[in-house]
Parts: structure tokens; sequence; C-alpha cells
């Protein structure tokens, strides 16, 4: 290999979650994330504009992470990663996300430079819609 990344190369996010069944319906039927597959109850994956989502459980250590548990947060208001989605009409998207049961925030919040605002999945796990006017 002399190059890295290649374009055949994709990015997964790996999102771990209490509950898989909660979790699987909120990004399909909140985010409009598209379900592309499921194992055995305990992950799924989703294809969301280009990028891959893998909705797991926890887990214990393997041989190939020794040491590394999964679990999903005890303190969702200490964020390490986040998710943001550039929208081209914050509000509206505010409005469509708020009706299939996103709970925001704060309604968008207007810098000027940038509208604004944030939601969590059913973990915790912050997303924001940014509008760049």
């Amino acid at each position: 290999m002399n190059e890295f990344p290649t374009d055949d190369m994709t990015l997964t996010h790996i999102v771990v979650v209490s509950d898989f069944e909660t979790s699987r319906d909120w990004y399909r039927n909140v985010l409009g994330a598209k379900l592309h597959r499921e194992y055995g109850g305990t992950s799924a994956v989703f294809a969301f504009n280009g990028t891959w989502l893998l909705v797991v459980t926890g887990g214990e250590p393997t041989a190939d992470k020794p040491h590394i548990t999964f679990a999903p947060t005890d303190h969702p208001d200490v964020v390490d990663h986040s998710f943001t989605i550039r929208v081209p009409d914050c509000q509206a998207a505010y409005e469509l996300l708020s009706a299939r049961g996103a709970e925001f925030l704060t309604p968008p919040y207007d810098w000027g430079a940038e509208v604004r605002c944030f939601f969590r999945d059913p973990d915790g796990h912050l997303f924001e819609i940014s509008e760049v006017p």
C-alpha cells in the first residue's frame, strides 16, 4: 500500500448505545439514516449522506483491542465526539426533525456567520445542524 487513504476506503463512526431497538428506530425514523444491515440484535449499519454509522451495544475487550470496553456514556453533558450536519436551512431542518421526535437543546441560534442548534440521540450522543448563510 503506497497511499492512505485511498478512494476505495470509507470511514465508519461507531456509536455505542444502551438500548439497541430504541436507537435503531431513532437513527432510522428520526435522523432518517438508511438501514443497511443488522447483526444479531446488537448492531446495525446505517448509511447517512456518504457516511457509515455503526450502532452497537457495549462489549468487553477482545484480542484485537485488549483493555478497551465499549460502553454508552455515563455523562451525556460531557462530549468527546459529536456529529455536525450542514444543512441549507437550519429552521426548516429543525422543524422537520422536531416533528419526527428529535429533542433539541434550544431552537436554532443565529451567531451571524452560522445558524445552529443541537439535539441528542436516545443515549445522549450530540448532533448539530448548522447553516452557513
